[in-house]
């Protein structure tokens, strides 16, 4: 299991790393002077996607594994609070380097794509409707598979029919999935 595992770590770093010397304009702003970060972006992304395919739910966990696993790979593992500081600093990193990873599949030139939608609720009241800073973007709608009226947004997902998910657009409640 090290064996794959290693391989696994290296061929993404490989990837993540290329890309981001490729395209510098993808990783956060940094001042010019500074201290720099003692984890780079590309070891970062290659611990969150790492996490993601190997199925791991916590950070804590995660963290915990691929410190006893991959040690001998990362040089720098930080804590959680740290770990996932940094994550969310680099969210947008983070989405456009999978759906980078996700071209290279031969799932991403699937023909067939689905697309389904939830309700996102943001308030029950009528009041919390008029008060909310997303009184302009909200709306009433009705969900028919919940069977319900909400006030709020709703969550659409563009996935193949193998499970990639290819975009997730907020729209208004009213919105339909076509």
């Amino acid at each position: 299991m090290t064996t794959n595992l290693d391989t696994l770590a290296t061929a993404l770093y490989a990837r993540i790393d290329d890309e981001l010397k490729a395209s510098p304009w993808l990783a956060p702003w940094r001042p010019a002077i500074g201290i720099t970060p003692t984890l780079s972006d590309a070891e970062l992304l290659t611990l969150a996607v790492m996490s993601a395919l190997l199925g791991f739910t916590s950070e804590r966990r995660w963290l915990r594994h691929a410190n006893r696993h991959l040690r001998h790979l990362f040089p720098y593992l930080p804590q959680q609070s740290g770990y996932n500081k940094r994550l969310r600093a680099a969210s947008t990193l983070l989405t456009s380097m999978i759906r980078i990873l996700a071209r290279d599949t031969a799932l991403w030139s699937d023909d067939v794509w689905l697309v389904d939608s939830t309700p996102v609720s943001c308030g029950a009241s009528r009041e919390t409707a008029k008060r909310s800073d997303l009184a302009g973007w909200a709306q009433y709608g009705y969900c028919a598979s919940h069977s319900r009226y909400f006030w709020g947004l709703r969550l659409h997902l563009v996935c193949t029919l193998g499970g990639l998910p290819i975009l997730f657009p907020l729209t208004g409640a009213k919105a339909d999935e076509r």
